[in-house]
């Protein structure tokens, strides 16, 4: 999936527990993965069972192997620095599920395992992919998740086939203002916050109706509370992704989240990658390239992605990309909420645009947005 390490180096076993800037205080074996949690999440309907328990069912591997008959290559769906994800059938419920087998020389080791097993052991919300079990028999391990049967959005963006159908626009927007409430849930409900740490593209995969939710949460790690202001770690993230401040400093808050959200707005409305070499010098990033359109309104059609054909009401254009702009500014503290991105994203899909009764039009002065807080977290 893209993991990279920005600076510093790996911390030996023995020092973990010593080091005053190690990731959150995460059980250290499998075994504790059984035991209660002090974590607590706030109510968020009848999925949140109030328990502090971890609910993730334990696989053996016989039945993950069997489920995905043996990892048979017609059974991957995809791969990347953390291994590889099947899709499978349950023997026991005959759910169709994806299994993500760990590579063990991969990127992604015992601690982030364990991370993604307790975050979504423990938070619930219908834009988060829902975590069935795991399997830690012996050296493996792996993850057993709902199947989304749509794939990633990265999918529906980049590299399409012919043949794929492209996003409409309010596809689009429904896809990100899904997001922005997963994101939402992490900062706002979860107690203490969530800090996703890893939100780019091909971790938001869609449902049946391109529902979206986030997936993969590894990386993620538990925000500042009471008087701190944000939380210092080794920096990890994918690049272009990553907000500035966090990839110079290790000081990670809510806010670098925001950027990262920004990033993949863009993409949406954009349909460019964060980072695309493959382009002109000057718009191998994708931030870097937005900067200095977003200053200039009569340019803002340019952004639009191409492969909407021009079907995309101008209001709501300039209305999204204001979003974008405002989530990707260098200084974290002028981000909005994303609890305001979250309005902001909510009423723009809400505006159904259909090309038949709404031809687009040139627009002859910039709309405004919903007005954003931009309170430090």
């Amino acid at each position: 999936m893209g993991w990279f390490l920005c600076s510093g180096k790996s911390k030996k076993k023995a020092k973990k527990d010593q080091d005053k800037k190690s990731d959150d205080q995460i059980p250290s074996n499998t075994e504790k993965l059984k035991t209660n949690s002090s974590f607590d999440v706030k109510k968020e309907g009848p999925k949140d069972g109030g328990s502090g328990h971890i609910a993730a069912h334990t696989f053996t591997f016989r039945e993950l192997a069997t489920a995905t008959k043996n990892f048979r290559a017609d059974c991957l769906l995809g791969e990347g620095g953390f291994g590889r994800v099947y899709k499978g059938r349950l023997e026991s419920t005959n759910q169709i599920v994806a299994i993500k087998q760990l590579d063990r020389n991969g990127l992604q080791g015992n601690r982030e395992f364990l991370v993604e097993v307790l975050m979504l052991s423990l938070l619930h919300h219908p834009n988060l992919v829902n975590l069935i079990g795991y399997c830690a028999d012996g050296d493996q391990r792996l993850l057993v998740y709902e199947y989304m049967p749509l794939g990633s959005l990265e999918d529906h963006l980049h590299d399409l086939p012919p043949d794929k159908r492209r996003l409409d626009w309010n596809t689009r927007m429904k896809i990100a203002a899904g997001a922005a409430k997963g994101l939402e849930y992490l900062h706002d409900k979860a107690n203490p916050p969530v800090i996703y740490r890893d939100l780019k593209c091909s971790n938001i995969l869609l449902d049946e109706g391109y529902h979206p939710k986030l997936s993969d949460f590894g990386l993620a790690k538990l925000g500042p509370v009471g008087d701190k202001t944000h939380v210092s770690t080794r920096v990890m993230g994918t690049y272009g992704y990553c907000a500035p401040e966090y990839a110079m400093t290790g000081q990670l808050t809510l806010k670098s989240d925001v950027y990262s959200f920004g990033v993949v707005l863009l993409e949406i409305i954009t349909g460019r990658k964060a980072i695309d070499n493959s382009r002109a010098a000057g718009e191998h990033n994708l931030v870097a390239w937005a900067r200095p359109l977003f200053k200039d309104r009569r340019k803002f059609s340019q952004m639009a992605d191409p492969m909407l054909q021009g079907q995309y009401p101008a209001r709501g254009l300039y209305q999204a990309l204001a979003v974008a702009a405002m989530c990707v500014q260098e200084q974290p503290n002028m981000r909005p909420l994303i609890a305001d991105v979250v309005t902001a994203l909510t009423y723009l899909a809400s505006q159904k645009y259909d090309p038949e009764t709404q031809p687009v039009q040139r627009p002859s002065s910039a709309s405004s947005t919903p007005r954003m807080r931009r309170e430090q977290r």
